[in-house]
């Protein structure tokens, strides 16, 4: 396990009993342990664990790109309301 973050939750009578119940299938020794194997076995499908190599690559790539072809140059507040009123 990595690091671990401090909760103080209030959470429904339904998720208690889903918790107890995923305690008692997994013989875990409290709610925490059961909310944690919960997320292990859900959390994927909203959260990749890590960042993905080749997401990083395309960002990095996007980045250079806008940079050839804008380079470093700043917009006015102006330049900034026109591009996001279609004026």
């Amino acid at each position: 396990m990595g690091k671990s973050v401090t909760m103080n939750l209030k959470v429904s009578e339904y998720a208690s009993r889903v918790l107890g119940v995923v305690k008692e299938k997994y013989g875990l020794k409290d709610k925490a342990q059961a909310l944690e194997k919960f997320a292990e076995m859900y959390g994927e499908e909203f959260v990749d664990r890590e960042v993905r190599e080749e997401v990083i690559k395309e960002v990095i790539e996007s980045c250079n790109q806008h940079i050839k072809k804008y380079g470093f140059r700043k917009m006015s507040v102006k330049e900034l309301d026109k591009l996001t009123r279609g004026e």
